[in-house]
């Protein structure tokens, strides 16, 4: 079956959290109230359904955004404009699947015309081995590496490479379009910003 990526529904916000918190340590852990700053906030939070199934997430942000997490800060403080991947996960059922790839392609072509450079980490410790070799087959490279800060500033002890892809798209877009980008139905557009408080959602 087809792959399907699209913006995500507030009605999937508990099924999101539950697969995030599922994902393993590869992947910062998530509560409800967390989750709904990110669907009320993030540039972009798409979700991947196969066989009718909400099989994976990716959240992003971009630089400009007031994104509060340290390594988003870390690229902040070295780099101009980028887009920044915070999170990507897919259910363990689908990983191999090709879901990575697709959610890849999708933000790279949203990013690509907005930002030159895309940016994202993957923690170190984790059997990060097949997350760097697939970051790497994607074209990003380590630009350093930074330790997360726990509670209290005390050193959380995970390491996380922080990876940069530039996007060779952006330079030409931008000189031909500027900040106003056609209007035509293909363009992946921004997320509107949720204007109005909502209910509680979550587990």
């Amino acid at each position: 079956m087809s792959i399907v990526v699209r913006d995500v529904r507030e009605h999937e916000l508990d099924s999101i959290l539950a697969l995030n918190n599922a994902a393993g340590p590869a992947i910062l852990p998530l509560d409800a109230a967390r989750l709904r700053w990110f669907f009320d906030t993030a540039e972009y939070f798409r979700v991947a359904v196969r066989d009718d199934t909400l099989s994976g997430f990716l959240v992003g942000f971009g630089s400009d955004s007031g994104h509060d997490s340290s390594n988003f800060r870390w690229f902040q403080e070295r780099h101009g404009r980028f887009f920044y991947i915070d999170r990507i996960v897919v259910a363990s059922r689908r990983r191999g699947g090709g879901l990575g790839r697709a959610f890849y392609a999708d933000v790279q072509s949203y990013a690509e015309l907005r930002y030159p450079q895309l940016a994202c980490e993957v923690f170190i410790e984790h059997d990060s081995d097949p997350a760097r070799v697939f970051h790497g087959s994607f074209g990003f490279h380590e630009v350093g590496q930074h330790v997360m800060p726990g509670r209290d500033g005390d050193p959380s002890g995970i390491r996380a490479s922080m990876l940069i892809k530039e996007l060779c798209s952006y330079a030409w877009v931008r000189e031909h379009y500027g900040e106003r980008l056609p209007d035509v139905p293909w363009l992946t557009q921004p997320r509107p910003p949720v204007a109005a408080p909502h209910r509680a959602t979550g587990t």
